[in-house]
């Protein structure tokens, strides 16, 4: 990236956000710690707590009410596997490269047995799992409900929709290549994509392929469609976190200590969102062999080391690497992403909304009245979906 369109997206992106009075902090914190990490701006970060706490408690009642599974005329099934991933395997962090799956196969696949069918490869955000998206524990959100209803309503086309669990050690792989947390990368696209194929009826061709994530799921769809074109055709980022690295440009001496006092596992469990978000952080993009008991290095260190460190974190940010993979962005049949108005990732989108257009590269962007989780649910019914059986293959490969 130049230079001066470097100087351009950062300040860009400062002004995104300043407008809102809200700090450039490149991950979804949230309730807890914003007090000690925001620098000063007290007032804010309470009304945040609260705004975002009312949030999650509403889409919780909203999914309720909007998805009740008693008026749903067509349903699909729910499937939960194991798939082993040989690209996670020796991963430092110790988690098994045998990764919980969850597959919605959609309204007819099981009553007709030649019908093949896209495939919609659905990435979680950070401390999520697929088991809490898929309905099989209480959670904020039930994604085949979503699905099914879209599906009634004549919103969508019956599709495959497969989500993998990423949650690890740290909480979240990042979706990326990492001998700490192991090639999440390739896992999604070699691994998973080549099992998927081979057991179900899919349409087996990057036309019949979509990539789609919510937050840590968004950037590692960006993150993959870029770094491995000719996988996926159609890609669409829900609130996309940690398109920047900005968020730990600038640690507060409270932020520093908290980090600093994660020495164990135990210490992990207890940490505050924010810190668990540097230490998944570390492990994917700044991983180190030879620094037990975690094997990564923290932007903790003196001002040399700090500065290394971030230099491969922003060596990981989309924004930072997309001068570099505009011809695979230009193989894509389709990209659109959305964010809440009063979501502070929202800023980044609009970076990624003016580089897309100095490359003439065709996308859908929008920003809706909401924060990083509220209208989750309605957006995947009414414009994600959509977007996708729209934009895949629906056609039966030749026999």
């Amino acid at each position: 990236m130049s230079g001066t369109r470097g100087l351009l997206i950062q300040g860009l992106y400062k002004k995104a956000t300043a407008d809102k009075g809200v700090p450039s902090y490149q991950g979804h914190a949230l309730m807890e710690n914003w007090k000690g990490f925001c620098g000063g701006g007290i007032a804010f970060c309470l009304w945040l707590r609260r705004a975002v706490l009312f949030a999650i408690i509403a889409s919780t009642l909203l999914l309720a009410r909007v998805y009740p599974q008693t008026h749903v005329g067509v349903r699909g099934s729910v499937e939960r596997i194991t798939v082993y991933g040989k690209s996670l395997e020796g991963n430092l962090d110790g988690d098994s490269p045998d990764r919980y799956v969850s597959i919605y196969l959609p309204p007819g696949y099981k009553t007709d047995a030649s019908r093949r069918y896209p495939v919609l490869y659905f990435l979680h955000g950070f401390t999520d799992d697929d088991a809490g998206w898929y309905g099989f524990k209480s959670y904020w959100i039930n994604l085949p409900a979503v699905i099914d209803m879209a599906i009634d309503r004549g919103e969508a086309r019956p599709m495959i929709v497969v989500t993998p669990d990423a949650y690890t050690r740290f909480a979240g792989s990042m979706y990326s290549d990492s001998v700490t947390t192991g090639d999440w990368e390739d896992y999604v696209v070699r691994d998973l994509v080549s099992y998927i194929d081979g057991h179900f009826r899919t349409i087996p061709d990057p036309s019949g392929r979509g990539l789609a994530g919510h937050s840590m799921g968004g950037y590692g769809t960006l993150r993959i469609a870029m770094k491995h074109a000719g996988i996926f055709s159609s890609i669409y980022l829900l609130s996309p976190c940690c398109l920047v690295p900005s968020f730990a440009s600038n640690l507060t001496p409270h932020a520093l200590s908290q980090v600093r006092g994660v020495h164990t596992d135990a210490d992990f469990a207890r940490a505050g969102f924010f810190t668990k978000v540097l230490c998944a952080s570390a492990a994917a993009w700044s991983p180190d062999p030879q620094n037990p008991p975690f094997f990564l290095d923290l932007p903790t260190g003196d001002e040399k080391e700090r500065r290394m460190v971030m230099a491969k974190w922003t060596a990981n940010a989309p924004l930072a690497m997309i001068d570099q993979y505009i011809t695979s962005l230009r193989r894509l049949h389709a990209i659109a992403f959305d964010g809440g108005s009063q979501d502070p990732l929202s800023g980044s989108l609009k970076v990624l909304d003016r580089e897309l257009t100095v490359y003439r590269i065709q996308h859908t962007f929008q920003i809706y009245p909401g924060t990083h989780v509220s209208g989750i649910a309605k957006r995947i019914e009414t414009k994600t979906l959509p977007f996708f059986s729209r934009n895949l293959s629906f056609g039966q490969p030749a026999q």
